[in-house]
């Protein structure tokens, strides 16, 4: 046993160490299942952001003029699917409302 000072400090540095070793079973387990969890929320977070990159470049290149609201609601939109429907939509609508109409343009 160490004197407390010493237990402390020793404690200090490996909790604040960035390449910590994961000696147990139990802990290799949940250690990599979280940063594998990390990696795949990483992903989809970069290709949400990707799609909001692609969609108001198509929408700027094909000369609408977005609005504050309309770029804000694209922008922290994290729904990959509905980033991906509005992109389709993006291509051929003739309106920034055509692109939000979520019946497609056809009367219910």
């Amino acid at each position: 046993m160490s004197a407390p000072d010493v237990r402390r400090l020793l404690e200090e540095i490996i909790m604040t160490s960035a390449t910590w070793p994961v000696y147990s079973p139990f802990a290799r387990e949940h250690y990599g299942r979280g940063q594998a969890e990390g990696k795949a929320e990483g992903k989809a977070e970069g290709k949400a952001e990707e799609a909001v990159r692609m969609l108001l470049l198509v929408l700027g290149a094909r000369g609408f003029d977005i609005s504050d609201d309309m770029r804000t609601r694209i922008s922290t939109c994290a729904d990959l699917a509905q980033l991906e429907s509005w992109a389709t939509r993006a291509v051929t609508a003739q309106s920034l409302e055509d692109l939000f109409d979520e019946t497609g343009g056809q009367a219910s």
